[in-house]
């Protein structure tokens, strides 16, 4: 089977990361950026690196970018560059557009004019830092919407030693254990009856409020 293809546009400290991590994955990455020191400082580290406008619809179409599975759109702080090269690639026909976006008003704006996926990489780290305050057991936060997300947190004393049915995490805070890991083994279906051990990792999903006071219940 083939590997997806990726290309990266904007080679700056989240667009770098995100190519160098997919590049490190196995997958296929062109990395696309303006400056050249920023292209000389990828070059080995992804699989073609190029400078180039994305602005200029030819200079796009000659690189073959419409010939990739998904193109991130890692533009900094040019709102306007950023625009104009989602339109470009959709008019392209590009499958999949991955764009980040620097606040709520420019995400909406990237929505409507085709982005398949917008991102918002400050705030999101934000929300995870903050949640992460809340307790020191939350592992990871992903923002599902504006209402629900999900919750990696690791078992609390509280929760050693309890089956899933003594926590009763459903009833007490609407939430639900979607998966528990444990090392290395992801239990995808878990029982009732399954205990919660010193090194499990529960994945949660639910309401925010409800996850909030979930992460509070049962911090250390």
């Amino acid at each position: 089977m083939k590997k997806k293809q990726y290309a990266v546009i904007g080679i700056g400290r989240f667009g770098s990361s995100v190519a160098k991590t997919l590049y490190k994955l196995g997958f296929e990455v062109l990395a696309i950026d303006t400056s050249e020191s920023r292209i000389h400082d990828i070059i080995s580290m992804v699989t073609h690196a190029i400078q180039a406008d994305s602005t200029d619809e030819d200079a796009l179409k000659a690189i073959g970018v419409r010939n990739f599975d998904v193109v991130v759109v890692a533009i900094g702080q040019d709102i306007q560059a950023s625009i104009l090269t989602t339109l470009i690639l959709k008019d392209l026909g590009v499958g999949r557009i991955v764009v980040k976006a620097q606040n709520d008003l420019h995400g909406k704006v990237l929505r409507k004019i085709g982005a398949d996926k917008v991102i918002f990489p400050e705030r999101d780290m934000g929300m995870r830092v903050a949640h992460h305050l809340i307790s020191p057991n939350i592992l990871d936060f992903i923002e599902l919407s504006e209402d629900y997300s999900i919750v990696e947190i690791a078992a609390s004393e509280q929760m050693i030693g309890q089956s899933l049915l003594e926590l009763d995490i459903r009833a007490r805070f609407k939430c639900n254990v979607m998966a528990i890991k444990e090392n290395n083994n992801m239990n995808i279906s878990p029982h009732a009856s399954d205990l919660i051990k010193e090194n499990s990792i529960l994945i949660v999903v639910g309401k925010n409020e409800d996850l909030q006071e979930f992460e509070v219940s049962f911090s250390s």
